[in-house]
């Protein structure tokens, strides 16, 4: 398809995630006042939408508590400034097997498998305005650990978000993806005014290679709206590509933790430094209203 740069550009900063990088930076936040702080932070400096997850405060380890994401939520919509909130629901499909020769039973250690109403508590509580759907099973960077999300769990967990008002995010980790999306919204699981986030350079999905790239914004529907990122020290550089492809942009500590070399960042530098790139480009940074009529957001109290 033609492609036609984006003037008008949301920022999303993926505050903290669920990869092991805990340990490798201080500014990666652990407890949910840490993690709401930098998100309010992010917005302050440009971000329009928040992506949170929350780990266990003391160990930094991923959880899926819903008494964390509620405490999140909750700060993030007391705060003074204004942003749009995406909650993950990526937890619960993970499956660490044994070794090659003796693959069951599962790893217990890592593995943590639970159903779509459970893995969609928090997002049901919360109600943020948007909400991951990770569009995919797939093989991860760690040796036996497998993404596990199948048709049947995606379809029970597509209706029941559309079915509470949030938006799904698609989270399109390779082509495939995103064909198996589009079925969600032919089925009618997705609205047709769909959300997606090409994620590149994640082990084993669609590596960062402008090629690739430009393959999966191919498959991305005219009538959707897509944002894309990639890891490590190719972040940015997508941060303008992306713009420049028509899309929008993410950001932040859940998939980089420098801005340049050695030199470890907080969520809002992130931020402050995708804008930088953006408006360089001749493009304007876009706040929370306009990507709520942009999307058709819903803001809901929590329950």
């Amino acid at each position: 398809m033609p492609l036609e740069m984006n003037r008008d550009v949301f920022i999303t900063c993926a505050v903290t995630g669920s990869g092991a990088t805990q340990d490798r930076s201080p500014h990666v936040p652990r407890s949910p006042k840490q993690i709401a702080d930098s998100a309010i932070a992010a917005a302050k400096a440009g971000a329009a939408v928040v992506h949170c997850h929350v780990r266990d405060p003391e160990t930094g380890v991923p959880s899926r508590d819903p008494k964390m994401f509620r405490e999140v939520t909750d700060r993030i919509r007391d705060a003074d400034v204004d942003v749009v909130l995406n909650l993950t629901a990526g937890m619960g499909g993970d499956m660490v097997f044994g070794d090659t020769e003796n693959p069951l039973p599962v790893n217990e250690f890592g593995t943590d498998m639970a159903g779509a109403t459970e893995r969609v508590a928090h997002v049901a509580e919360c109600r943020p305005e948007i909400c991951t759907l990770d569009c995919g099973t797939m093989n991860f960077a760690e040796a036996d650990y497998v993404m596990t999300n199948t048709p049947g769990m995606l379809r029970a967990m597509g209706t029941m978000m559309t079915e509470l008002g949030v938006k799904p995010e698609i989270e399109a980790f390779d082509t495939g993806h995103l064909w198996f999306a589009k079925e969600l919204v032919k089925e009618g699981v997705l609205e047709k005014n769909a959300l997606v986030q090409l994620c590149m350079g994640v082990p084993w999905g669609a590596p960062d290679d402008l090629n690739t790239f430009m393959a999966m914004v191919n498959n991305v529907p005219d009538t959707w709206t897509w944002s894309a990122f990639a890891l490590g020290r190719n972040q940015m550089p997508f941060v303008a590509a992306s713009v420049l492809a028509g899309g929008n942009v993410r950001v932040g500590l859940e998939d980089n933790l420098m801005l340049g070399k050695g030199n470890l960042a907080t969520n809002e530098q992130l931020v402050t430094h995708a804008k930088g790139i953006i408006e360089s480009l001749g493009a304007s940074v876009i706040g929370p209203n306009a990507v709520r009529e942009k999307l058709g957001l819903k803001k809901q109290a929590a329950v």
